[in-house]
């Protein structure tokens, strides 16, 4: 059989909160469903027509648990990962049923956190400003200390200028 390609890109919204659960080998999985709007004019009538799709996402041990610290319902994310379809029979109901899901390898936060009155993030959302929010950053280092500073509201693009010890204009050093 030939070696086929499976890779899903999917933007957009939070349906509901993750619903986050442990299998029987103590493995988090996360469940989370996520709302793609779409618009277009109807070519006889002339008329915007809308329509949202909803696409159900399970992730797996570390993504499940970024989806569990930082997801809430109507938080914007990017989900890479790949296809699945499965069937099983449905033990309540005796019919045999497929579902097809993504299988998340990578979710990617977008949009800034709800902010209150003083404009800081509300104590509700518990982690924004952190350079760790996103499953595929980089652990520690001067640049997610330079990013939890105050001032910093955006996580990209970074200002290297900022972090100093650099030889020149756009040069960074490489510490190996």
């Amino acid at each position: 059989m030939a070696r086929g390609y499976n890779r899903v890109i999917i933007m957009g919204n939070l349906a509901r909160d993750p619903d986050v659960r442990f299998t029987p080998s103590k493995q988090k999985v996360a469940r989370i469903t996520v709302a793609i709007g779409r618009q277009w004019k109807n070519k006889t009538s002339g008329e915007l027509q809308s329509h949202t799709d909803f696409v159900t996402v399970s992730a797996w041990n570390y993504v499940a648990d970024i989806c569990d610290r930082y997801l809430k319902k109507g938080r914007p994310v990017l989900v890479e990962g790949r296809l699945s379809v499965r069937d099983f029979d449905d033990a309540k109901t005796g019919q045999h049923r497929w579902v097809t899901e993504v299988v998340a390898d990578n979710i990617v936060l977008l949009g800034s956190p709800r902010r209150d009155d003083e404009g800081m993030p509300s104590d509700s959302e518990p982690g924004f400003g952190n350079a760790r929010m996103h499953s595929d950053a980089v652990s520690g280092g001067d640049m997610g200390s330079l990013r939890e500073e105050e001032g910093f509201e955006d996580e990209f693009p970074l200002d290297f200028s900022e972090m100093g010890g650099t030889e020149g204009p756009g040069d960074v050093q490489i510490p190996f």
